[in-house]
């Protein structure tokens, strides 16, 4: 099982859904909260919500950015309730949590919510490996906040009750923070070969996010990746091997 399971929660317009999450969080063995630009916190009404959860409050870490959100995780799932058409892959709450829950003991996960009435944004989504997509009703498919976190941490618990059964990957897989140094050399080196034009983009990093997040590389593997860059880089510039 994973170290740590984070439960993300991006700019929350409610403070009362911050404590009913809380309280989701709670009952289902969940402890690690991050709130991402809250709208009003700390506020009374996310204590009263919280009810017997006041501690995993106290507790919260509040930061400003997603990146500060996801340090040190190296699987990171978003809940949407719709689909995309570019973006990761959607798995219902169960698929997501066995992918959550395959990760080698000593790393890091998210599970990261968006804003109660938009959700998360594109830029959001790509920050993620999978989505998770809750089935409803397709004539009212609109998920409470607190609901939707209390979906998932109910299918974490069923998980460790079923831990013992399956063996998790000793795979190490990159960190956020080493995912995002690697999509920004590759946007540097796309940009300085001519290959990305910065004023007619397209989509290309966003599709290069999904392609290296499905791949999901080791360490190693990064550092082999922005290796390979940097000579390239370097060759353009006649900088290469044997240039004086």
């Amino acid at each position: 099982m994973p170290r740590h399971i984070r439960i993300v929660l991006v700019e929350t317009s409610h403070p009362g859904n911050i404590g009913a999450a809380a309280r989701a969080m709670k009952t289902m063995c969940l402890d690690q909260l991050v709130l991402v630009n809250p709208v009003e916190f700390p506020h009374a009404e996310a204590s009263a919500r919280a009810s017997g959860a006041a501690d995993l409050l106290e507790r919260a870490q509040v930061v400003t950015s997603l990146d500060a959100a996801l340090a040190g995780c190296t699987l990171v799932a978003g809940s949407s309730a719709r689909r995309r058409a570019l973006g990761p892959p959607a798995l219902t709450p169960q698929e997501c949590v066995r992918k959550l829950m395959a990760v080698s003991t000593d790393q890091d996960v998210a599970v990261v919510f968006g804003r109660e009435r938009t959700g998360l944004t594109n830029e959001e989504t790509d920050r993620c490996h999978y989505l998770m997509h809750v089935p409803a009703n397709p004539d009212y498919a609109s998920l409470n906040l607190a609901a939707a976190v209390q979906v998932i941490a109910y299918e974490f618990m069923l998980a460790r009750e079923m831990s013992g059964t399956a063996a998790a990957s000793e795979s190490r897989f990159a960190t956020a923070e080493e995912m995002e140094g690697l999509y920004a050399h590759l946007e540097a080196a796309a940009r300085d070969a001519g290959f990305l034009d910065p004023a007619n983009p397209k989509h290309l990093m966003r599709r290069l996010r999904h392609l290296f997040n499905r791949a999901r590389p080791d360490p190693s593997e990064v550092n082999i990746l922005r290796g390979l860059l940097n000579a390239l880089q370097q060759a353009k510039h006649g900088n290469g091997p044997g240039k004086d």
